[in-house]
C-alpha cells in the first residue's frame, strides 16, 4: 500500500500521523476531515473536541512536565476547522 493510499490516522499515544508523522490532524488529515464532515461542520466539531481531550490526556500522560499547553491543543484540533465567515 502507497503512502497516498494509507489514512492519516493519528498514532496513539504521541498523536502523529501513522501516515507522513506530522502532528496530528496533519494538513491531509484536516483536508480529509473537512471533505467528510462537509455538510455537518458542529459534527466535525465534536469530533475534534473528543479528539483533542483524549491527546490531551494523552500526551500529559507521556510527559505531564512538556505536554502542549491547552492553547496549543486548541490551534493544532479546533481553530483550524471553525466555520469561514464572510466579512
Amino acid at each position: 500500500m502507497s503512502s497516498a493510499s494509507r489514512p492519516h490516522l493519528p498514532v496513539r499515544p504521541i498523536w502523529l500521523c501513522r501516515c507522513c508523522a506530522q502532528p496530528w490532524p496533519c494538513g491531509v488529515a484536516r483536508l480529509a476531515l473537512a471533505a467528510e464532515y462537509a455538510d455537518d461542520r458542529v459534527g466535525l466539531s465534536v469530533y475534534l473536541c473528543g479528539q483533542l481531550y483524549d491527546a490531551a490526556t494523552d500526551l500529559h500522560r507521556l510527559n505531564p512536565n512538556d505536554a502542549p499547553s491547552p492553547q496549543a491543543l486548541f490551534a493544532r484540533f479546533i481553530a483550524w476547522a471553525r466555520p469561514w465567515r464572510c466579512p
